[in-house]
């Protein structure tokens, strides 16, 4: 009974505590002032993104009277807000969008999206947008309109977003985070939101995918196999284990890159209109010379052959090339996920302590080659060189 009582208790507070911060969240939406006084039938929090959309829907013509509000941003962005009529997405987008312009004007207008690679250009929507205009305060952008309907329905998904205005000019926004899970749906009728806010897009995954095979593979085993054929191979215990060690380093990295490689071609070709140049270009750079490697281990000269020199000579050319392109290719990737700082100060800690590591096992080479070069030079000099004369004896000759 105790045990009921407790679960039913827990559960009511539970319950209450839900419906007053629901209530509270509806209590702030709806008790907000607008400066020309408008009032709006209904109004709801958008999840992210600091987001409200107020609206009044009169169904005897069906339009919707809305305002749009995006708060937390400064005046120096772009936000929009769009409905897609038959995709759930930002291509296919209906926009209101609205910033500043040079001449220090709030200046709003309707886009419709078509492709990943817009630049959210003016231009007429697919359904009639009778009024628009926008307003800026507090760090926050708010786009009024009238929406023409398509007709048969009420329900449809949105879409709304922020990005950075450079000169004139509306740059993409951030490519991770929020910006990319804020969708959902809209019904003007009943007044509910649904879906989006949450879940993790299959684009987002093969994008953190392409950045863990990558970053694991071409960011550190490469370097971690480096690491072991310089420093392991003075150890003489240590061979011919080193030898193995660093090939399977090397080969593992190369497999886990190519699959890495392999998941960018793929986004690359689903996102048409996003480019990261410099970073597609690097990666495929890095293709080539880590193949080239490869090839390179089986045209590998024996020891004592005369062209082992040169194999050397290109080897060790070729893999730094490679550790030092992969490193900066990186860093490239995190730049382009635009807003993954964790992800890139772990990447930095781990660089950091290989790099140390390296360092101090440079060091501590340097002391066992400098060490035994004197002993052996020790043994030199007590052995004697050949042809010296034993000044002491009856002249005869010791040989080293």
């Amino acid at each position: 009974m105790n045990k009921l009582l407790t679960t039913l208790l827990f559960s009511s507070i539970l319950i209450s505590t839900l419906f007053s911060t629901s209530y509270g969240q509806n209590q702030n939406c709806s008790a907000f002032a607008f400066r020309n006084n408008q009032i709006f039938a209904t109004c709801n929090a958008l999840p992210l993104l600091n987001s409200v959309l107020h609206w009044s829907y009169h169904p005897d013509n069906h339009t919707v009277d809305l305002a749009y509000r995006h708060g937390g941003v400064p005046n120096t962005d772009w936000v929009a807000w769009g409905l897609n009529i038959d995709g759930t997405r930002m291509v296919g987008s209906q926009c209101l969008v609205a910033f500043r312009n040079s001449s220090g004007e709030i200046h709003a207008y309707t886009s419709p999206v078509s492709s990943y690679g817009t630049q959210l250009a003016e231009g007429a929507l697919s359904f009639n947008v009778p009024r628009i205009g926008a307003e800026y305060s507090n760090n926050e952008f708010i786009i009024f309109a009238t929406l023409e309907l398509p007709a048969g329905r009420t329900n449809f998904n949105q879409a709304w977003q922020n990005g950075a205005v450079s000169g004139q000019a509306l740059t993409a926004h951030v490519q991770s985070g929020d910006n990319m899970r804020s969708f959902g749906s809209v019904d003007f009728a009943n007044g509910e939101l649904g879906g989006g806010g949450s879940s993790v897009t299959s684009r987002q995954r093969r994008r953190n995918v392409h950045g863990v095979l990558n970053a694991v593979s071409w960011g550190v085993l490469m370097p971690m196999g480096a690491v072991f054929a310089r420093y392991l191979k003075v150890f003489k215990a240590a061979n011919p284990a080193w030898f193995y060690i660093h090939v399977a380093c090397q080969t593992s990295a190369y497999i886990v890159g190519v699959a890495g490689w392999g998941t960018g071609l793929k986004l690359g070709s689903d996102s048409t209109g996003i480019e990261f140049t410099t970073h597609r270009n690097i990666g495929i750079t890095l293709f080539c010379l880590g193949t080239l490697q490869v090839f390179a281990l089986l045209l590998r000269p024996k020891p004592d052959h005369k062209y082992r020199l040169y194999w050397n000579i290109y080897h060790h050319a070729v893999g730094y090339a490679v550790i030092s392109l992969a490193i900066a290719n990186v860093f490239e990737g995190f730049d382009a996920l635009n807003g993954q700082k964790n992800w890139k100060r772990a990447y930095t800690g781990v660089i950091i302590a290989i790099g140390a590591i390296a360092v101090l096992l440079e060091a501590f080479t340097w002391f066992i080659v400098i060490k035994r070069k004197k002993t052996d030079s020790n043994k030199h000099t007590q052995n004697g060189t050949n042809g010296t004369v034993n000044p002491y004896g009856n002249g005869t000759h010791q040989q080293a």
